[in-house]
């Protein structure tokens, strides 16, 4: 699996946000801007292609003020963010390596 397709789908914005993302980006403070660079300068670190509703993947990514976030999404062509948060050092290595 390869990250460029779903950067490329950010940076055009041709993704949207689902409503259990919208509610922890809240809860977490995470911002849509937050999420943008996460994925633009991040990394696939987990694929899903069973996943419930379509194929997805984990991307583990640092702000422009360097902060850690992980964001799962579906696979293009249609780019929705399932989730996103802060990763725990207690679950990850490296914020990349489950534990």
């Amino acid at each position: 699996m390869v990250i460029k397709p779903i950067r490329d789908r950010i940076l055009e914005s041709k993704y949207r946000i689902s409503d259990h993302a919208v509610k922890q980006m809240i809860k977490r403070s995470i911002t849509r801007l937050e999420i943008e660079e996460a994925v633009i300068n991040g990394e696939i670190i987990e694929e899903y292609p069973d996943d419930k509703y379509s194929p997805s993947c984990l991307i583990y990514g640092r702000t422009r003020t360097e902060k850690d976030l992980h964001v799962q999404l579906s696979l293009p062509p249609s780019i929705i963010v399932i989730t996103t948060y802060d990763p725990d050092p207690e679950e990850w290595i490296n914020c990349k390596i489950r534990r």
